[in-house]
């Protein structure tokens, strides 16, 4: 039985859509629609930015009272506490060093002359290095500040980037060992993976920082911050293994097979013709998983660090400022759009430039 496909018409599917849109009730909801959206908008315009306060001159909550609008009062007030948390004050230039060392890492890694994994990985040790050698101090003349002051925007961008700069080489080598000959090794390296990917973060983060202490002898335990490193580093790995795994199984088998007739040894195969091409069919959901990865950095304050959002809590959680809970939420909220927002552009950039999913 064979089915007739009809030819594809534009003029009639324009056609069709001119007449729908010219019934009265139509164009009423759509009238109805732009008119609800405009007002949201307006009456969000007028509330952040026409009857905003934006300074307090005294550092008081005094200039907010009464007003209509928002009080952006509360981020010229608090706006160190939310993005260096506990740091010492005199000493909160090493962390906006620290941070911008890893923004400047990032850009540089979106530039093609550094897309070969030596120079890839060695840019990301030397900025990490660079990084912590800023946060923690101790050598060069630094002033030793201890994990536990860590926090805000500088403890959250240490965390993803730890956890990432970890995880990835995981990932690749759990990616590999899970498609290994040997049935065993194949079989345990699953197990693994799916046992970490059947388990909640917050399950695995709450067992690094807190159970751990009960389990393991005190001289293997190290710091709390690394352990939930680690954990994060295993979560993320689990998840981009599979990603990875999917890049490999898509190549053509007829690859690995002409390879391995021209003489190529395993690990020429595996870094010269699989891996790259393995990482670039994987690209879209490797960008989604770090997307996800740099938001579920949140999870860390249920375990007691003070990240960017338990130092925006602690910005409002004095009576002085208290009802500004929203302005300093959305101020929060802004911070992971840059990021996420930052990944996103960055992915699609990556796809269009490698043409992924285009034939």
């Amino acid at each position: 039985m064979s089915v007739t496909t009809l030819p594809h018409d534009p003029t009639r599917k324009q056609a069709h859509r001119k007449r729908r849109l010219s019934r009265p009730i139509d164009m009423a909801f759509s009238a109805l629609g732009i008119g609800l959206a405009a007002l949201v908008l307006w009456r969000i315009f007028n509330w952040a930015v026409l009857n905003a306060v934006w300074i307090s001159p005294d550092g008081t909550s005094k200039v907010c009272r009464g007003i209509s609008g928002a009080c952006w009062a509360v981020i010229d007030v608090r706006w160190r506490l939310i993005l260096f948390g506990l740091f010492p004050f005199e000493e909160q230039w090493r962390s906006s060093l620290a941070c911008l060392v890893i923004v400047i890492v990032a850009i540089l890694s979106c530039l093609p002359r550094f897309w070969r994994a030596p120079r890839l990985a060695g840019l990301w040790i030397a900025g990490f290095v660079a990084f912590y050698v800023l946060m923690a101090g101790g050598i060069f003349g630094l002033t030793s500040v201890a994990p536990e002051k860590w926090g805000g925007l500088t403890l959250t961008v240490f965390i993803y980037a730890a956890g990432m700069l970890i995880g990835m080489p995981t990932a690749i080598g759990l990616a590999l060992l899970r498609r290994s000959t040997m049935p065993v090794i194949a079989k345990i390296t699953g197990l693994f993976i799916d046992g970490i990917r059947s388990l909640p973060l917050i399950t695995i983060l709450f067992t690094a920082a807190l159970i751990m202490p009960f389990v393991l002898p005190p001289w293997l335990l190290g710091d709390k911050i690394w352990r939930v490193v680690i954990g994060f580093s295993l979560f993320f790995a689990a998840y981009e293994a599979e990603n990875i795994r999917s890049g490999i199984q898509a190549l053509p088998a007829g690859q690995e097979e002409a390879a391995k007739a021209l003489g190529l040894t395993y690990w020429q195969r595996t870094t010269r013709i699989v891996l790259p091409q393995a990482f670039r069919n994987a690209l879209p959901p490797t960008i989604n998983q770090f997307v996800i990865s740099f938001k579920e950095t949140s999870l860390i304050v249920i375990i007691g660090f003070f990240d960017v959002m338990a130092s925006g809590k602690a910005a409002f959680g004095t009576g002085d400022w208290s009802f500004a809970w929203v302005e300093v939420y959305v101020f929060v909220a802004l911070i992971y759009f840059v990021f996420v927002f930052s990944l996103s552009r960055y992915g699609a950039y990556l796809e269009r430039r490698l043409r992924v999913g285009q034939h």
